[in-house]
């Protein structure tokens, strides 16, 4: 029998009452406890290493996350539906779409204000979060329409990963990302001799290499998490895959949720005192996403003369645009990394992720309810 822990609702429900909890806990009595358990160290001073309990779960626990995503992007690129130009086409396209235009929404609110470094913010989505809402309410819609959602979560991940590693680099010593490169080839050529009599060795070697990639990787100065997309990207594909569905179960019951509660501890500001940072990312999510994704794909799908058979009707487009505003786990990365430097705004954009995010839930659940009906009816 599955494991409870590898089903997409449950995975999201635990990610949602967690934010919540983390909401709840900063904003009760028992918040300057909660605060100093976040903020408690455990690294080691004077070193890249000297982290507090919310940095070893963003930049460590977060890794093992990350490393999941990836091996399934190298399964979708290699031998998914990603796999031909012809098939990645029209998601790519969304996917671009769904990116820039939560962009102009965020700049065109948040910029005059003098808060622009937070574009990258609204920019995600959450693969567990969409997958959780189709299995719930989602029963009868096309599978083009299921696979179509998938591979533009998927590429919207990769763009997400390429915004953490490109932008949020800071004093980058690239003699320790050469050093982070080559032990991360190790670990992928290490992967393709498993098998034999010495494969249980091989793996706990593969462990400690990739701990050291990873703790390489922290100390010079690009994101630790990245160490793991390029783990997961390395590794070779059916070991990975095996690893993949271990961790699964730790991914969606620990290491989201613990993310979740560290990174929703923010104090609720009175409304008057929110900023441009927190509408402008509460308003591109929703309503950016939901733009981008279905109207670059309508007019994709137009320009591209595709057959009546490979095309998605244009209210199922609005469905997964309407997925895709949900940004939670990458988007709420981002909005650690893109405010680092003021806690003050970087809480209001943590708050707009979670409003976001919730908008579009709420209002996902029922497009796509309605939509998955539609399709009951018509096979019927």
């Amino acid at each position: 029998m599955s494991h409870p822990l590898r089903s997409p609702r449950l995975a999201a429900v635990l990610l949602l009452l967690a934010a919540a909890c983390g909401i709840l806990l900063a904003n009760s009595p028992a918040a300057d406890a909660v605060f100093r358990v976040q903020h408690f160290a455990l690294g080691i001073p004077h070193t890249p290493f000297d982290l507090d309990v919310g940095e070893w779960i963003a930049d460590g626990l977060l890794a093992v996350f990350f490393f999941t995503v990836a091996v399934e992007l190298q399964f979708e690129l290699t031998s998914g539906q990603l796999r031909s130009a012809r098939n990645a086409l029209l998601p790519a396209i969304a996917a671009a779409g769904g990116v820039a235009a939560p962009i102009v929404v965020y700049l065109l609110i948040a910029a005059p204000a003098g808060w622009g470094q937070g574009w990258p913010v609204p920019t995600a989505t959450d693969i567990a979060f969409a997958l959780g809402v189709l299995a719930v309410v989602g029963r009868g819609l096309p599978a083009r329409v299921r696979v179509f959602l998938l591979a533009l979560a998927i590429l919207d991940d990769i763009i997400g990963i390429v915004f953490i590693a490109v932008l949020f680099a800071h004093d980058v010593s690239f003699g320790m990302l050469l050093l982070a490169l080559v032990l991360i080839v190790v670990f992928g050529v290490l992967s393709r001799t498993l098998g034999g009599r010495f494969g249980r060795s091989i793996v706990a070697v593969m462990i400690v290499v990739a701990v050291a990639a990873w703790a390489v990787m922290l100390a010079s100065g690009v994101h630790a998490t990245i160490a793991g997309v390029l783990l997961g990207l390395a590794v070779s594909q059916r070991p990975g895959m095996r690893a993949a569905h271990v961790l699964e179960p730790w991914v969606n019951g620990v290491v989201l949720p613990l993310f979740a509660l560290s990174a929703a501890l923010v104090a609720i500001p009175s409304a008057g005192t929110l900023s441009p940072v927190f509408w402008g990312i509460a308003l591109a999510l929703p309503v950016g996403k939901l733009i981008g994704i279905a109207g670059t794909a309508a007019i994709a799908q137009k320009l591209l003369r595709l057959a009546p058979a490979d095309r998605i009707h244009f209210a199922d487009l609005i469905a997964a645009g309407t997925l895709g505003g949900i940004g939670f786990t990458v988007s709420l990365l981002l909005a650690n990394l893109a405010f680092l430097a003021d806690p003050d705004i970087r809480d209001q954009a943590v708050l707009g992720v979670l409003c976001g995010s919730l908008a579009a839930l709420a209002v996902a659940a029922v497009v796509v309810s309605w939509r998955a009906r539609a399709h009951r009816r018509q096979q019927a």
